[in-house]
């Protein structure tokens, strides 16, 4: 109970400062509503069933590119990691896609799959593969080497080095990867809706919305899919701290 104490009230807190920035007018009330109105307009979507199935289907997406990156991304950087010189003539082609902006690869991925769920589905994998990789190599580049020293002295073969020894080093930095895989997952999704041909989803109920002035519900959508986003994020941290307990030891 104590640990839900700081997010409650930052969350309380940031609904007092929308409320004062209404009663402010900083902005239209069209443009910017009260906050209550807003919470209104989500809830009756939610009862329509509208909301639940954009919800649901940026989770579906969301997930799919997940496992797709992590099956990807996690026994290929493991094996780029084990084999370091591989894995430094490979370094700036990972960074460069890694660091370039998912929206800028549309276009590449409409010509590749089309406009349809591949296309979405193909772009959020690709973009937190990278991520994924590149924690996932790092990780096992920066395995103690004691401890793999004390598994060669104690006759170990490269196999069993790397599967009893760096994978377990590894794995809280794969972790941190795959926590920041699926939330870049979640962000490229919801782009990829608003503009790649999406009938459904949380970025496609977010365009919506603003094309036809519906400010509250909105301003709704976006909280839910930044609510959705915080809850995979913690959802990742309990996993850590409940399965790699010995992080940093």
């Amino acid at each position: 109970m104590r640990a839900l104490v700081a997010p409650v009230a930052g969350a309380v807190g940031f609904v007092l400062l929308w409320q004062l920035a209404v009663w402010a007018r900083i902005a239209d009330p069209i443009l910017l509503p009260p906050p209550a109105e807003a919470f209104a307009e989500t809830w009756h979507a939610f009862a329509a069933g509208t909301l639940a199935h954009d919800t649901w289907r940026t989770v579906e997406r969301t997930g799919l590119a997940f496992l797709i990156a992590s099956a990807i991304g996690v026994p290929l950087g493991v094996a780029l990691g084990a084999a370091e010189r591989l894995y430094r003539g490979v370094e700036f082609v990972v960074d460069f896609f890694r660091s370039t902006p998912a929206s800028a690869l549309f276009p590449l991925f409409l010509i590749l799959f089309g406009p349809g769920e591949g296309t979405k589905i193909a772009v959020a994998a690709f973009g937190a593969a990278l991520v994924i990789l590149f924690n996932a190599a790092y990780g096992v580049i920066n395995a103690r080497r004691t401890r793999v020293l004390a598994a060669r002295i104690m006759g170990a073969t490269a196999p069993r080095i790397l599967v009893d020894v760096l994978i377990w080093e590894a794995l809280p930095q794969i972790l941190v990867g795959m926590r920041s895989g699926i939330s870049l997952a979640l962000v490229i999704v919801v782009v990829a809706e608003m503009f790649i041909g999406s009938t459904d989803g949380l970025g496609h109920r977010v365009i919506n919305a603003q094309m036809l002035f519906e400010s509250g519900l909105m301003y709704g959508v976006i909280f839910v899919a930044g609510a959705l986003g915080y809850l995979l994020n913690l959802g990742f941290l309990l996993l850590e701290k409940r399965f790699v307990h010995w992080s940093g030891r």
